[in-house]
């Protein structure tokens, strides 16, 4: 995706909208993402086809599963212990968790829409208090998507100890930069995991999505702009499952 692509991307949804992930690293081998105002240009693709750059702004929008993707024509290849980067061409605002999520398809991903709840965190990254650093600062900042913003865009996550099969990986990334009304970006991929693994997540640790937040969660509806608010954060969601 060209900076220039990017930018039309921007204009045409308005100044809400930050971007998507744009490419994946999975097990050494580099995978386009999907092209959402060019999709002649990347129909070949692990990445769910989503519809535009417009944020989600609710728990319960039909859209938060992979922003309204439901297909791609490709998969990626992994096994346990591999690492997967998600690269964001651009992001804007630096306030906000990122978590990584898998959910298990029970056959063919053609058939595979990511209902009920199968889906359980493989990664997350919130809040980390400093000394003399509030919630709404810019910079410098202790959320996650502050060290995706100043950093090289990418989130690296490990793939543990699951049986093979498989399965949809989704990147979300909460913005909480304007008071009480978060915006979600998630976007989602399809790999097929190899080799011998037999791990499983526990009950508990699996949701439905939508269904694993309420729009009135302290977490969800976080007011960022007061100084008075304790700097703790809980990044939504279960337990992550480590293998």
């Amino acid at each position: 995706m060209h900076l220039s692509f990017l930018n039309l991307g921007l204009l045409a949804t308005g100044a809400a909208a930050h971007g998507a992930v744009t490419s994946y690293i999975i097990a050494g081998k580099n995978y386009p993402g999907y092209q959402g105002f060019s999709p002649a240009n990347s129909k070949d693709v692990i990445q769910r086809q989503w519809p535009d750059y417009n944020p989600i702004t609710s728990c319960s929008s039909a859209k938060l599963r992979c922003n309204g993707g439901t297909s791609a024509t490709q998969s990626a290849t992994a096994a346990p212990g591999d690492k997967v980067s998600a690269v964001w061409q651009q992001w804007t605002h630096s306030q906000g968790p990122i978590i990584v999520w898998m959910y298990k398809c029970p056959g063919a991903f053609s058939s595979c829409d990511g209902s009920g709840a199968g889906w359980f965190k493989i990664d997350e990254a919130g809040f980390t208090p400093s000394s003399g650093i509030f919630l709404d600062s810019e910079n410098p900042s202790g959320w996650a998507i502050a060290k995706l913003v100043g950093g090289n865009k990418q989130f690296t996550s490990t793939i543990p100890n699951l049986a093979p099969g498989n399965y949809l990986i989704r990147h979300e990334l909460i913005a909480l930069h304007q008071a009480n009304a978060p915006q979600f970006y998630p976007e989602c991929a399809q790999i097929t995991l190899t080799g011998s693994g037999t791990g499983s997540p526990a009950a508990s640790q699996k949701v439905a999505i939508p269904g694993y937040c309420s729009d009135s969660d302290s977490n969800i509806k976080v007011p960022i702009n007061n100084r008075n608010i304790a700097q703790e954060y809980k990044v939504p969601g279960p337990a992550v499952y480590r293998g």
